[in-house]
């Protein structure tokens, strides 16, 4: 069971184009016309031809399916003081750059990948999968990420490690932090409510507007940087380890949770929990075997390093 609200689980349970120093000017101008043309619809159905479009200049894009969000870094004030006791103390936290998943991750991308669909609410491919545990997630993020290393990838791009690098060193799918996960969700570190602002039923399925079941990726209003869903749907894994203590000695510059522990955190509230839970700050942990059909998840990509 949850270490925090048992009660309300246990009662709901670029491509980097790789310009290669070209000399010709007009090739450099052909390729910047084919930088700029990116797939702004999510990719849920199977495909057998990877589409790589993340934009070597830092923009958004896509990479097998998955609709990128290039989140720009930046320092802001993570937690809350007014909140939960887990939620404090509020404490400046900077984070690097990295791409973040437009949508949830969905139930046509996992089985894609998996080839089997384990969400309780099995409505179709646009649906967030659920029913995943944080060690399901990290044997799907394997395989897609083996995947990204033998597919051929194009254009000009020989493995996944040449993607979103932009003169950094290339990273691979992976949950996000904690830290990134709000500092995304709060629109790039702004002081909103809710993942996107103060109006929780624009922004988020939940308890009181969701009909008791999850919807569609995309289909409440997206935040400041055009992120869906981060409040409400589905809870999100992150990749941190939960610990009482870490925010009052968390390292400000890209804290990546504690060393080790029993359970994960995970983010962002879902369609069964009150408002209250679906607030940037909110904070859940489970054990990482643990599977429920209010929790999913969201990648990140790393710009490199990080």
């Amino acid at each position: 069971c949850c270490r925090k609200g048992c009660s309300a689980i246990t009662s709901f349970m670029y491509v980097r184009m790789n310009c290669r120093s070209v000399d010709d000017m007009r090739m450099k101008i052909k390729i910047a016309c084919l930088i700029a043309i990116f797939v702004h619809t999510p990719v849920f159905a199977a495909q057998k031809t990877p589409n790589q479009s993340v934009d070597p200049l830092f923009q958004s894009g896509t990479i097998e399916g998955f609709e990128m969000i290039a989140v720009k870094g930046g320092c802001f004030q993570m937690g809350s003081n007014f909140g939960a006791a887990d939620e404090k103390p509020a404490h400046e936290v900077c984070v690097d750059d990295f791409y973040i998943g437009r949508y949830e991750v969905t139930q046509g991308q996992w089985l894609r990948v998996m080839e089997v669909n384990p969400a309780y609410f099995d409505r179709g491919d646009n649906y967030p999968v659920e029913q995943v545990s944080w060690n399901d997630v990290q044997k799907f993020i394997y395989k897609l990420n083996l995947q990204n290393e033998t597919y051929s990838l194009q254009p000009e791009v020989s493995s996944l490690s040449e993607a979103g690098r932009s003169n950094r060193k290339s990273g691979k799918f992976r949950l996000p932090t904690e830290a990134e996960w709000e500092y995304a969700c709060r629109s790039g570190g702004k002081k909103e409510e809710y993942c996107g602002g103060e109006n929780v039923d624009a922004l988020a399925w939940y308890e009181s507007n969701s009909g008791s079941a999850t919807h569609p990726v995309g289909t409440r209003q997206p935040n400041g940087l055009g992120i869906y869903d981060m409040s409400g749907n589905v809870w999100e894994w992150s990749g941190d380890w939960f610990d009482t203590g870490y925010y009052a000695a968390s390292p400000r510059d890209n804290p990546k949770g504690s060393n080790f522990g029993k359970d994960r955190v995970f983010r962002g509230g879902s369609w069964n929990f009150k408002a209250k839970y679906v607030r940037s700050a909110s904070r859940f942990w489970l054990a990482p075997a643990d599977r429920h059909y209010f929790l999913g998840f969201r990648l990140v990509l790393s710009t490199g390093g990080n």
